[in-house]
């Protein structure tokens, strides 16, 4: 799932270079964040020994927490610190974001 989400930043800020070269920074910030928060996500609460339900599910959670820390604050480093135009990281997240759902369904 990460790397079809890695994939589909990367498709996406290709397709806003040809607007400007912000523009496709601005894309490919924010749809490698949402690419790197699921990284995060799957390091966290898949562990590599089996545990109680209580404990993985905390570790989902947090993992969770910890997800949309890491696209929260690429959003606002790319929108106040950076000043990126604001079409592009929102085209990128709506669809890194959908790409998981097209993940969802394989049989991969």
């Amino acid at each position: 799932m990460v790397t079809v989400q890695f994939v589909v930043a990367m498709l996406v800020a290709l397709a806003f270079l040809a607007m400007s070269l912000r523009a496709a920074l601005a894309a490919a910030i924010v749809g490698g964040s949402v690419a790197l928060g699921s990284l995060v996500l799957a390091l966290r609460s898949l562990p590599a020994t089996p545990k109680s339900a209580g404990w993985a599910l905390s570790r989902m959670v947090s993992g969770l927490l910890l997800k949309w820390f890491v696209v929260l604050g690429a959003l606002y480093l790319a929108m106040a610190k950076l000043q990126l135009p604001p079409l592009p990281m929102i085209v990128a997240l709506v669809a890194t974001m959908a790409a998981t759902f097209l993940t969802l369904n394989s049989k991969a």
